[in-house]
């Protein structure tokens, strides 16, 4: 046989040429496929055997739909973001436009209610005009709607393939038009028909076709191209819409280029709709008439968190579509979790407030601007509900973009979440962190009116989980000149990192720790313990400010710890309802505890390091501000009793850049303006949620187990060491100071006589070298007599001044006040002026010395 040239023929006119005619009509009258035909003469071969070797079975499940996202706006659930894999909207048959139906029969499958899931006259045509040369065109084809309805569910199953490659293989094999692959379509077809009903074949093959433009489903395909449901489409839309399925990718209406190639098939379907009299002449001659342009209503798919309604919205989506995955409602795997998502149609009611979201967005936009570029500058405010952990609010400066190359005002990464969830690796918390050591100073039965050295020192001696070491660390206070003994509630509000590191020195850095731990505290990026080293009291470990938001609210919850939730409620595609995120509240430290911490923490707000973040309507508030050494990043976290937020602003590219250096274009530095930005922050959250005061503690816990240090002034030094070893004190011995009194006696301690220490605490007793003595108050006595009581407190030299003051009678050479004043400790050895009374008209009276 000699080579020539052929034109190509079809998989099916193949297969005829292969298996023979007179066998394929024996074969599918075997199988039962065309039961009410008879042909005559036919005998089956051994290609029986091939074709039942083949797998029979197939389901059409569930297709994959979209997924809902529903928040608060005005206390009702809207819906803010619709997330899918395929853009597609399940209907059922009484949904669909009779249009829609009567054009996918009559231009794909005239004989739909008629045969068993394969059209034998069809495939033989099919086959003649193949083996003729003449191809299948448009509307000769054998692929009945059944038999294309097992290939589309072949390819949705390979997009549902685990990997990449698997997809691939997967959905090339279910395309694949070869003989074996037409057997298997044939097989499946059959299988189907005999399974399923034809009303219940043609609602899932126009609910899995691929209209092209990421569009799946008569439905998706109405709404993109025409602005409206499928459930309402006249001749022509219903036609255009079934036009494209034989060729998704170059007759879709997405694109005006496409019109032509649309049209053509389309008055093919018209045509076919006509001859079966689904549509009279008028209604088929307007239609030819038109042209796609003339109604195609391009609207925009809306999918992903990126499309996402409501101002600053998108962080949150994209943290709540996470967090799904991981619900057990959704399945018991990750496998059958990511099945479900891909399979779709959930209405997701999450717990954001639009309302409450946009207003703390356009605060961010205005003080901490995306469009600053002398800084990489991050900001966000989380505010949740204390008492069950819910996310109020998610909001950012940057805006939301997942592109690869993304603008300088936007980000892919959610800088108030873990890097699990789309964050990043989280920012030094700085002194909100003390929060920790202050919990852990509490529970250990120390007081917060207790005194603490709040003068920078070093601190040598350390206790970490039981045991002791040494090791040199001697902070720096932010404010230079903060020196001396602060009480704790003190050292508080005004944030004296000393102060937090002399107690830190009386605990054990790993129960500070743990205090964190209890709290949902964690570093932001992989699993690895928080740092326990004596300088994480201030706050080193890098941490999400959702996270350090529901630690804060953890005790303004009276001590009990919420996890963060971000879901009310699952709704499946079938309306039923699955729930929302379990509620996990636990009692995690004392609740009096808790009210001592709040107690000290509002000082911060009234009288403190965050002075100005008070609302205007008065309610109660605590905080406690936070800034890292080079005041790269900034921190204020508290609230009412109701709702806890956390406001971070900072570097977000690793530089140290000072924030206190850089003004926010508005009011102040980005630094300085912090305390008034978390104000407006939490005023409409205060508006909306109402808060009462907090709870008080007792004074006995303020005060914890603390002792008065005893008064040991003009006792001996080894009075003074038994004195305070009564009191359950450690005597130091500061030494000999210049003082009045008798030498070698106590001059004054430090922690002066009446401060609150804790048993075991240090006193350092300085004693008098009795070189000084207090001036007396002699005013009103005669010169005369003030020199004898200056002379007998000491002062052996004594003067009288030659400037008198105008005396009135009687007055004359009494003393007005002397120098040094009275009551100053003054050396003995120092001349003590004298000022008094002269005459009337202040002149010397004579005789007053």
């Amino acid at each position: 046989m000699s080579a020539q040239k052929t034109k190509p023929v079809s998989a099916v006119g193949a297969f005829i040429g292969f298996v023979g005619f007179s066998a394929l009509a024996g074969l599918l009258v075997t199988i039962g496929v065309t039961p009410a035909i008879a042909v005559a003469g036919v005998t089956t071969t051994s290609t029986i055997g091939v074709f039942e070797s083949l797998p029979e079975y197939i389901e059409i499940g569930d297709l994959p739909q979209r997924n809902e996202l529903f928040a608060y706006q005005g206390g009702q659930p809207v819906q803010f973001a619709t997330v899918y894999d395929q853009n597609r909207q399940e209907l059922t048959f009484d949904q669909i436009s009779p249009m829609l139906k009567d054009a996918a029969i009559d231009g794909e499958d005239r004989r739909f209610y008629e045969h068993g899931g394969v059209d034998v006259p069809s495939l033989v045509r099919a086959g003649l005009g193949s083996v003729a040369g003449g191809g299948l065109g448009d509307s000769g084809g054998a692929s009945t709607l059944t038999m294309q309805l097992v290939r589309n569910i072949k390819m949705q199953q390979a997009l549902e393939k685990p990997t990449k490659e698997e997809q691939v293989k997967a959905y090339n094999d279910a395309v694949e038009q070869t003989i074996p692959r037409k057997l298997e379509e044939m097989k499946l077809a059959i299988g189907l028909a005999k399974k399923y009903t034809k009303k219940q074949i043609l609602t899932a093959y126009l609910n899995i076709a691929f209209f092209g433009d990421n569009t799946y489903g008569v439905q998706a395909a109405a709404q993109h191209y025409y602005g409206k449901d499928a459930t309402n489409l006249d001749a022509k839309e219903a036609a255009s819409i079934l036009a494209i399925v034989q060729s998704p990718n170059t007759r879709n209406l997405s694109d005006a280029k496409y019109y032509d190639a649309n049209k053509g098939r389309r008055d093919v379907i018209l045509k076919a709709m006509y001859a079966e009299k689904h549509i009279d002449k008028p209604t088929l001659d307007a239609a030819l008439a038109t042209n796609p342009g003339d109604y195609v209503h391009l609207t925009p798919a809306t999918e992903g968190c990126q499309a996402a309604a409501g101002n600053g919205s998108q962080f949150f989506c994209d943290y709540a579509v996470k967090i799904v995955k991981e619900m057990d409602q959704l399945g018991s795997t990750d496998k059958e979790r990511a099945a479900a998502w891909r399979t779709g149609g959930y209405k997701i009611q999450t717990t954001l407030d639009l309302d409450l979201n946009g207003a703390q967005k356009d605060i961010l936009n205005r003080y901490d601007r995306n469009t600053e570029t002398r800084l990489s500058l991050g900001a966000v405010a989380d505010s949740l509900e204390s008492s069950t952990g819910r996310i109020l609010t998610m909001a950012q400066n940057k805006d939301y973009d997942q592109s690869q190359t993304s603008p300088p005002t936007s980000t892919s990464i959610n800088y108030s979440v873990d890097s699990k969830y789309g964050g990043g690796i989280g920012f030094q918390t700085g002194s909100t962190y003390k929060l920790f050591t202050l919990l852990d100073w509490l529970e250990n039965g120390h007081g917060l009116n207790e005194v603490v050295n709040g003068t920078p020192h070093a601190q040598t001696i350390w206790k970490h989980c039981g045991e002791t070491y040494r090791g040199n660390w001697a902070p720096k206070n932010d404010s230079i000149g903060e020196r001396g003994n602060f009480s704790v509630i003190n050292a508080t509000a005004e944030s004296v990192n000393a102060a937090f590191a002399s107690m830190a020195a009386k605990l054990d850095l790993c129960d500070i720790r743990d205090n964190a731990k209890k709290l949902g505290v964690h570093v932001a990026r992989g699993t690895q313990e928080l740092d326990s080293y004596p300088s994480s009291v201030l706050g080193t470990n890098n941490i999400a400010p959702m996270t350090m938001a529901a630690a804060y609210a953890t005790v303004a919850n009276n001590g009990i710890y919420c996890k963060p939730i971000a879901i009310d409620n699952i709704t499946d595609a079938d309306g039923k309802s699955l729930g929302g995120q379990t509620k996990e509240c636990n009692q995690v430290i004392d609740p009096t505890v808790a009210q001592s911490a709040v107690y000290a923490l509002k000082r911060t707000i009234t009288g403190g390091t965050a002075v100005g973040a008070q609302t205007a309507d008065g309610m109660q508030m605590f905080g406690k501000t936070g800034t890292t050494d080079n005041a790269d990043q900034i921190w204020l976290v508290g609230g009412t009793s109701r709702v806890t937020t956390a406001y971070w602003q900072g570097n977000t590219d690793g530089k140290l850049l000072n924030l206190r250096h850089y003004s926010n274009g508005v009011t102040n530095t980005y630094a300085g303006a912090r305390a008034n930005v978390f104000k407006q922050l939490q005023a409409p959250l205060n508006s909306q949620y109402p808060a009462g005061p907090f709870t008080n503690p007792s004074s006995s816990a303020i005060n914890g187990n603390t002792v008065a240090v005893p008064n040991v002034a003009g006792k001996t030094t080894a009075e003074a060491q038994a004195a305070l070893a009564a009191a359950g004190f450690r005597f130091v011995d500061g030494g000999t100071q210049a003082g009045g009194g008798t030498a070698g006696t106590v001059s004054s301690t430090s922690p002066a006589s009446g401060s609150l220490l804790s048993k075991g605490s240090s006193v350092t007793v300085y004693t008098t070298d009795g070189s000084q003595s207090s001036v007396p108050n002699v005013a009103g006595q005669t010169v005369k007599d003030a020199a004898k009581s200056l002379n007998g407190a000491g002062f052996a030299s004594v003067q009288l001044s030659g400037q008198f003051q105008k005396g009135a009678n009687g007055q004359a050479c009494k003393v007005v006040s002397t120098d040094p004043a009275a009551g100053t400790a003054t050396a003995k050895s120092s001349t003590v002026t004298i000022t008094a009374y002269g005459t009337p008209d202040g002149k010397d009276p004579g005789n007053c010395s």
